[in-house]
């Protein structure tokens, strides 16, 4: 009795232990192994046309020092917590959420718009125009600092949706290599001679003064412009086909037929063209007609008596 109940207990012992075999392997075919998310920017070929990052307007052209413009083209990563940013500069900055749950975030931050400077100097480049962000649209600004390697070192969030990232390149690394005044062409230069003399001469305000830069600054493409373009294509049409002395030929031309076709329709219509004439006129015929209306009331002719 004693042998037959070890049988049974270790055949008890064997089907349990097929028992699990069996259920582990039909839980390992169901089971979901989840990869890292495919959310990862604008050149993951994986992604259809829809799903990629869309930027809301195109980058400005290339502006600056010509030392940098080696960095168009290029993109710089940065993996900060559950965050990897990705700097191209003169490009735009997003940023992808390196987490696996099912709406991660992957947006831009900043579209390149252009530069901030201060005091003679490019203090920092500006991406603009980025993904929503409640009734504003993101915005990033790049600081450059020496170093001796190029890569991206640091991005934060100083106030909501408005970011500050830290570029670290040994290309800013040569005291004037960030000055404005030499990359402006040998005009702007002089104009600036001006208006800085103008300011010593106290001529203009200081207000005067910034302004008179930025328009400097904007006709070199080193800030966007915030002028208001006005078209006017009739004007510009006529100045194309005739100089201003035949439009004001043409003008006058149109005033003298005018002149005409008035004294015409007067002369139609019995009206005296000289103002002045027709107000004596009309006294005159005015005292004419009481005099004659007197002599018709007050003279009572002969009486005959008799």
């Amino acid at each position: 009795m004693r042998y037959f109940c070890n049988g049974i207990h270790r055949l008890f012992k064997i089907w349990m232990i097929l028992g699990c075999l069996f259920m582990n392997h039909g839980f390992a075919g169901k089971m979901k192994i989840v990869e890292e998310p495919n959310t990862f920017g604008l050149n993951n070929p994986f992604l259809a046309g829809g799903s990629r990052l869309q930027p809301r307007v195109p980058p400005s052209p290339v502006s600056g020092p010509a030392h940098l413009h080696r960095l168009a083209g290029k993109c710089f990563s940065l993996t900060e917590s559950t965050y990897k940013y990705e700097f191209c500069p003169f490009h735009n900055i997003t940023q992808h959420e390196q987490s696996f749950r099912w709406n991660a975030y992957s947006g831009i931050l900043g579209i390149w718009n252009e530069w901030e400077m201060e005091n003679n100097t490019f203090s920092g480049m500006w991406m603009r125009d980025g993904d929503t962000c409640g009734t504003k649209n993101r915005q990033t600004k790049a600081i450059f600092v020496c170093s001796a390697s190029s890569k991206l070192a640091q991005v934060s969030e100083p106030s909501t949706c408005v970011y500050s990232l830290t570029f670290e390149t040994p290309l800013v690394c040569h005291p004037h290599s960030l000055l404005v005044y030499p990359t402006l062409n040998e005009k702007l230069q002089g104009e600036w001679n001006e208006a800085e003399q103008a300011r010593y001469e106290g001529l203009i305000t200081e207000q005067g003064y910034n302004n008179l830069l930025r328009d400097i600054f904007e006709d070199a493409g080193l800030l966007k412009s915030q002028k208001v373009k006005i078209k006017l294509p009739d004007v510009a049409a006529d100045l194309e086909t005739h100089s201003p002395l035949q439009i004001c030929e043409e003008d006058l031309q149109k005033k003298r037929d005018e002149i005409k076709r008035l004294r015409a329709l007067l002369t139609q219509h019995n009206i005296p063209l000289d103002s002045k004439q027709s107000a004596a006129d009309e006294v005159k015929s005015t005292a004419s007609v009481t005099v004659k209306d007197q002599h018709q009331r007050g003279d009572t002719g002969v009486i005959d008596l008799q």
